[in-house]
């Protein structure tokens, strides 16, 4: 009886009311989504983390570090972005993680970085 799933019901097999044992605290809480957008100009912002740290997540990205070989990376503008994990993102030009992007003289790439995690955006030629 005790895990016994109960669908649509708000007592439990004793009859007492269902109650959840304690509120939301603070530390539990999570921060406000920051959507890396693709721009004409550079924009990061600094968060406070928990512990004190710092965390520099990208609001705004004109530029991206491209591999182009090994050992070989160059500072490259991003012209659009191509397919990101869903169409809305790819519609708003916002740039995460797996996103394909067009940069400018290189022709496609795929971001490798998570831009709101390590503050600059990384990727690697993409051949389709």
């Amino acid at each position: 009886m005790y895990h016994e799933v109960r669908r649509g019901t708000v007592s439990r097999g004793t009859g007492a009311k269902k109650v959840p044992y304690r509120d939301k605290i603070l530390a539990h809480y999570g921060s406000d989504r920051i959507y890396t957008k693709l721009s004409d100009k550079e924009q990061r912002e600094v968060k406070r983390t928990k512990g004190g740290s710092t965390k520099v997540k990208v609001k705004k990205a004109k530029y991206v570090n491209l591999a182009i070989a090994p050992g070989k990376v160059v500072k490259a503008e991003i012209q659009s972005v191509i397919k990101s994990n869903t169409d809305n993102e790819t519609r708003a030009n916002i740039i995460t993680k797996g996103t394909i992007i067009s940069v400018k003289g290189y022709g496609n790439a795929i971001v490798t970085s998570r831009p709101n995690q390590h503050g600059v955006i990384n990727a690697k030629l993409y051949k389709a």
